[in-house]
């Protein structure tokens, strides 16, 4: 499959015509160091160490694969949605992940808000369920400035963190906060754009975003790593405590079931796709390696878990069946 744009619709139009149902459901606990809330809570709650790490549903999606993959073998990503027994159009989460430190509420990503249709946009609603309220959020961290990531930072027309710090990489922020960038991207991500000023604006307005580099210690125990490729400042948070290790990705990942058995099949989202597979590939064989656990914006709720070597290629092992 060419990398040549296949439609010619913004990614709010495509997801927006793409939702289909509620947010994918909890996953419950097979660790007592994770505790999910009832099964429809849209929570997921377990301990790193010190801090408390929780999963938050924004919602969920149907993921167009013959739109939107990029397949390196003809017939090769039929093949694998084959095999998983999945349709053509994957039903897709979007999670975003707060950690609470105990000194700081920090959050990593912020979900769709209006941006992308009505079964997203719940990542507040949950937050909210799992106890915690929008101004208690000191900081947010964004992996990237799509809409789906960003959109929930802003409801009804005003910052919905009112006391947070927004952060992003530097490159990122700069790439989509200026327009004349859109002729190189992809038509499906063109509306990443407005969705990124709107979305910002708020807080540039009130002097409450404050850009981090590739490397950047965030706070005690959260660190920015570069993982670009999927956007030009794509970047993956570690969060560490007393020893544990959870590396939250962003968009290394859209299509478990394809992408783990094959790391070579991209997206038409990804700005530079020959970067984002060779990232890919390290995120994942780091991970098998070292035994990080790992949470993913698009992988089934609450999307966190390890990576384990499987043949030529990879597989998905999720927290609730995942070792401690």
């Amino acid at each position: 499959m060419s990398r040549t744009p296949l439609f010619r619709r913004t990614l709010p139009l495509l997801l927006a015509a793409a939702v289909m149902g509620a947010a994918a459901p909890v996953v419950s606990a097979a660790s007592p160091e994770a505790v999910a809330g009832p099964a429809d809570a849209g929570f997921y709650r377990m301990k790193l160490g010190a801090f408390t790490v929780v999963a938050l549903s924004d919602g969920g999606f149907d993921l167009p694969t013959d739109k939107l993959l990029v397949e390196d073998r003809p017939g090769q990503v039929q093949k694998l949605l084959g095999q998983a027994g999945l349709p053509t159009a994957v039903p897709s989460s979007v999670n975003g992940y707060l950690v609470d430190t105990g000194s700081k509420r920090v959050l990593i990503d912020a979900g769709s808000g209006a941006l992308l249709g009505p079964s997203l946009g719940k990542l507040l609603a949950h937050l909210r369920a799992a106890g915690y309220a929008p101004e208690q959020i000191d900081e947010v961290l964004l992996t990237h400035l799509h809409p789906d990531h960003v959109g929930g930072l802003v409801a009804n027309g005003q910052a919905a963190f009112p006391k947070a710090i927004i952060r992003a990489d530097r490159r990122e922020a700069k790439f989509w906060l200026d327009k004349s960038n859109l002729g190189k991207v992809d038509a499906s991500v063109q509306g990443a754009f407005d969705g990124a000023a709107a979305s910002l604006k708020p807080y540039l307005d009130r002097g409450r975003f404050k850009p981090f580099a590739a490397g950047e210690r965030i706070e005690p125990g959260i660190s920015a790593l570069n993982l670009d490729g999927h956007t030009p400042g794509h970047t993956e948070f570690r969060v560490e405590s007393q020893g544990r290790t959870l590396l939250v990705w962003g968009d290394v990942v859209h299509v478990a079931a394809v992408q783990f058995a094959d790391p070579k099949v991209t997206i038409h989202f990804d700005s530079a796709p020959r970067e984002a597979e060779a990232h890919r590939e390290q995120a994942f064989r780091d991970a098998a390696q070292k035994g990080y656990l790992v949470a993913a914006a698009h992988i089934a709720f609450p999307g966190i878990g390890h990576v384990k070597r499987e043949g030529a290629g990879y597989a998905w092992q999720p927290v609730t069946t995942a070792a401690p």
